[in-house]
């Protein structure tokens, strides 16, 4: 585990929006990324009847919507041990197989940092 005070400035900032966006909607997880020009997204869990995203995946589709061309680094505040690997395959996607994706708990602590690849 990683105390987020001990992460970098600019990872630390993506933990605590993942974490505020979660917070704030009530849903099951809460993620931010970080794109190449070091500009955010940050989403919570898409849960419609006819359309279900996991917050990684609804951050980079914000993401890819507004334009960016690659992601820095990602980070999903989850119950999960780990960020599933449909998570995984979208960071993967945008920002390449390198990207660092942060899992974090709800209390913030950043239990794992793993490649997107």
């Amino acid at each position: 585990m990683t105390e987020s005070t001990a992460l970098d400035p600019e990872d630390r900032k993506i933990v605590t929006l993942a974490r505020s966006a979660r917070a704030r909607n009530g849903v099951p997880e809460g993620a931010a990324v970080r794109d190449e020009t070091g500009r955010t997204y940050v989403a919570g869990t898409v849960a419609l009847e006819s359309l279900r995203l996991s917050a990684l995946q609804t951050a980079v589709a914000m993401a890819v919507a507004s334009g960016a061309k690659s992601l820095e680094a990602a980070a999903v505040v989850t119950e999960a041990e780990a960020a599933s690997d449909a998570d995984l395959a979208a960071v993967r996607d945008l920002g390449g197989a390198g990207t660092p994706v942060l899992v974090a708990g709800p209390d913030g602590t950043v239990r794992a940092t793993v490649s997107a690849g």
